[in-house]
């Protein structure tokens, strides 16, 4: 069989990123299938829900529902019957005690989908995957698929929380991971209206394509950590390091995007892509290529512990009994992910050290609750705060960004703020009679 022009598709795995991707190229035009192992996502998808907060993506979902060409399934069977092309978007998270990844679930979607594949399709990955996955996943389906035809490709995601919509329908590249032009032919077929566009597409190989995605946020991991290195710096100089990336950032070579001091990184990505990157290196014996990634993982993970001693010092070096309101509790603004969540890390690390700790976030709060509940949570800023002695900022939502200090004032029972996202202005705050500090900042 030859693919058409316009292929039917399956997406494997309906996460985070599986979701998206399913609803999204509906919108761009394709009948669409998604398939889960996990009954509960799947009814909530059914019914119009999408199970995380992700901005405009459950309008995109209601829409296409109706349209009649998106469905999900439990089944490979029904899956297999009725698509050309097969993603693979399951999750690849961080082994529990190790760095590297685990890739049990691509290598049970890849086995449950192959065994009925009788006819020529292309099953194309997108997970994050350490290098040599590909190859090793192309002989498990070429051994288990009946057809010969079938053959894998592998697509790497870029999706940014928040923006993820916007990334699948306008991407600022393709990767396609081919080893044939009859691969290379159904891609572009499949993401036709992007491409016509204007979106670059960059062919490759296996190896390449695995190695951008891990590659590009290793870099980023490293630019975030570089500039909080260079607020541990500030701090003993008592310089700005807000000023300090304003100056580096107008230099082109450089940039001023992410560079930007404050708490650090978490999330589900750039934490356990760069450790799976280097337990890689180790197992390919070039790990002194990547030992530089180590730094930036401490880096990332002392802010956290700065925070923390910010606090102690202006709570008169006791955080027993003292009342603490933390906004924030995702790992980034417009998400409710707290995977490695940096707020939720020093939320708990405060509660250990005796202080009540009241949580408020205007997304990720239910999800907060089940990973957290030692930790006390309020229905609003204003309600996490009344009676505070201490308030950190640790999550950089818009509704934070814009408080009125005078008003927050008026609810704490001590004006005292930590800004771990560096995204306040100090001299309004001061001003308000607030005493404030921040991560290398004076």
């Amino acid at each position: 069989m030859t693919i058409s022009s316009r292929p039917r598709l399956s997406i494997i795995g309906t996460g985070y990123l599986g979701a998206t991707h399913a609803v999204c190229m509906t919108e761009l035009g394709y009948d669409v299938i998604g398939m889960d192992v996990d009954v509960e996502k799947i009814a909530r998808l059914r019914a119009g829900e999408v199970p995380f907060f992700e901005p405009g993506l459950g309008e995109l979902l209601r829409k296409n529902l109706e349209t009649g060409r998106l469905r999900f399934s439990t089944s490979f069977e029904e899956v297999a019957g009725c698509a050309d092309v097969h993603f693979i978007c399951v999750g690849t998270p961080q082994k529990k005690g190790e760095y590297a990844a685990d890739l049990s679930y691509l290598d049970s979607a890849i086995a449950g989908l192959a065994t009925h594949l009788n006819y020529r399709a292309l099953v194309v990955g997108k997970s994050t995957v350490p290098a040599g996955t590909a190859a090793r996943l192309a002989d498990l389906l070429a051994a288990l698929a009946p057809s010969p035809d079938v053959e894998l490709a592998w697509n790497p995601e870029f999706l940014r929380e928040g923006f993820a919509v916007e990334d699948t329908l306008r991407p600022d590249r393709l990767v396609f991971g081919v080893r044939s032009a009859w691969s290379e032919q159904q891609l572009r077929a499949v993401f036709a209206p992007v491409i016509e566009a204007g979106t670059p597409v960059v062919v490759t190989d296996f190896a390449t394509a695995e190695l951008v995605k891990v590659a590009a946020n290793s870099f980023l991991a490293t630019k975030i950590s570089f500039i909080n290195a260079m607020a541990e710096v500030c701090e003993v100089t008592h310089a700005d390091v807000t000023q300090l990336a304003e100056a580096l950032g107008y230099d082109d070579r450089i940039g001023r995007r992410f560079l930007n001091a404050g708490l650090g990184f978490g999330g589900g990505c750039l934490p356990k892509d760069i450790r799976a990157f280097m337990a890689r290196a180790g197992e390919l014996g070039v790990d002194q290529a990547l030992t530089f990634l180590k730094d930036v993982d401490e880096i990332n993970m002392r802010r956290r512990t700065r925070v923390v001693d910010l606090g102690f010092e202006l709570v008169n070096d006791s955080y027993i009994g003292t009342k603490v309101c933390v906004l924030g509790a995702a790992f980034k603004p417009n998400s409710d992910d707290i995977r490695d969540s940096p707020a939720l890390d020093v939320a708990a690390s405060m509660q250990r050290h005796g202080a009540v700790v009241v949580v408020y976030d205007p997304a990720a709060m239910d999800n907060a609750r089940q990973a957290h509940p030692e930790l006390c949570y309020a229905d609003s800023a204003l309600a996490a705060a009344q009676g505070a002695n201490l308030v950190l900022l640790l999550t950089e939502w818009s509704e934070f960004r814009q408080m009125d200090p005078q008003v927050l004032a008026r609810v704490v029972a001590h004006p005292r703020i930590v800004d771990g996202r560096n995204c306040l202005d100090p001299a309004v705050w001061r001003a308000a009679g607030w005493t404030y500090r921040a991560l290398g900042r004076p």
